[in-house]
């Protein structure tokens, strides 16, 4: 009689074990745990930690509530200006509703990573390749609004989106690289002749500068020659100085002023008569006398009127010609 009643307890104790690790359960902090009884959704949504469930009853899933980081194959797409183009890009996105990621969609991470494909091929034919290159914050929150509101009836929420790559024709690569290539050679153009620029004008200061003192010309003149004699395997061919090609210049003015003023002295003695010569004289203009005055002697008449004053006759000119 004890033996039996010591195997029942035996066997007891052996099917509460058995029920026991069939019931238990335990749930990671990061977890939520989604029970269905009877194939019907539980109403409590079981928490971190340890819990039980009804062996051959409930049925309960695990669904994870971190931050999945999803990569989205590159997608081949034709942009707004006619590049093709093919893009790759990342998603991150948790479920913030375990009930629903379990009970409204039959797998979470297929349909996000779905619905991360179809938008990444719509984004790229609505834009066009500068801004895939140079604008992907903007077209990263357009992703971003695009896919979150599907997931949020699908108890997730994408929290952000982010273009890895843009893979471009070859073509396209060297018509870009050509491009690129003349922009700078313009900008290095332009600087060298502003550079040109400013030298110019220091060297027309400079120059001004040492036209008032011809020594600073001397001086660096010697500079220059000292840094050329610095390098051991060079050869230095001193021209004339400035000084001899000035005091040339001066000469050849000198003799030019002499010359001329030869030639001025000679043809001045041409033209002058010679000494002990004299010149024809010039009868002298005769002098006419003055026009004496008539007086004017008034005699009354009976008009009124005085009779015309008589003119004396003039004295003949003499030695007229």
């Amino acid at each position: 009689m004890v033996e039996e009643l010591v195997t029942a307890g035996v066997g007891l104790a052996c099917a509460g074990a058995v029920y026991f690790m069939a019931a238990a359960r335990v749930v990671k902090q990061y977890e939520r745990g989604v029970v269905l009884r009877l194939g019907k959704l539980a109403s409590v949504v079981r928490g971190p930690g340890f819990t039980m469930i009804i062996p051959g009853i409930d049925r309960m899933r695990k669904v994870n509530m971190q931050i999945v980081t999803m990569p989205v194959p590159a997608q081949e797409g034709i942009t707004r200006d006619n590049v093709t183009v093919r893009v790759d890009a990342v998603v991150y996105f948790k479920v913030v509703d375990a009930a629903d990621a379990v009970v409204r969609v039959e797998d979470y991470r297929f349909a996000v990573s779905q619905m991360a494909q179809t938008s990444l091929r719509s984004i790229i034919g609505k834009s066009e390749l500068d801004d895939l290159l140079s604008n992907r914050e903007k077209l990263n929150q357009g992703l971003e609004l695009m896919m979150d509101s599907p997931a949020i009836g699908w108890g997730v929420t994408v929290d952000r989106v982010e273009i890895k790559d843009v893979s471009l024709p070859e073509t396209m690569k060297r018509s870009m690289a050509r491009q690129a290539e003349a922009t700078r050679d313009r900008r290095a153009r332009v600087i060298n002749a502003d550079a040109e620029l400013q030298a110019s004008k220091k060297l027309a200061e400079a120059a001004a500068a040492m036209s008032d003192q011809p020594a600073a010309l001397q001086l660096r003149l010697l500079q220059t020659v000292v840094a050329v004699a610095a390098e051991k395997n060079s050869t230095l061919v001193l021209p004339f100085p400035v000084e001899l090609l000035r005091f040339l210049e001066r000469s050849g003015l000198q003799a030019q002023a002499q010359t001329a003023q030869a030639e001025a002295e000679a043809e001045r003695e041409r033209v002058q008569p010679p000494a002990g010569s004299t010149a024809p004289e010039m009868s002298p203009t005769p002098e006419v006398p003055p026009t004496p005055e008539v007086p004017r002697t008034p005699v009354e008449s009976g008009d009124g009127m005085g009779p015309l004053p008589q003119l004396e006759e003039l004295p003949e000119a003499e030695n007229l010609p």
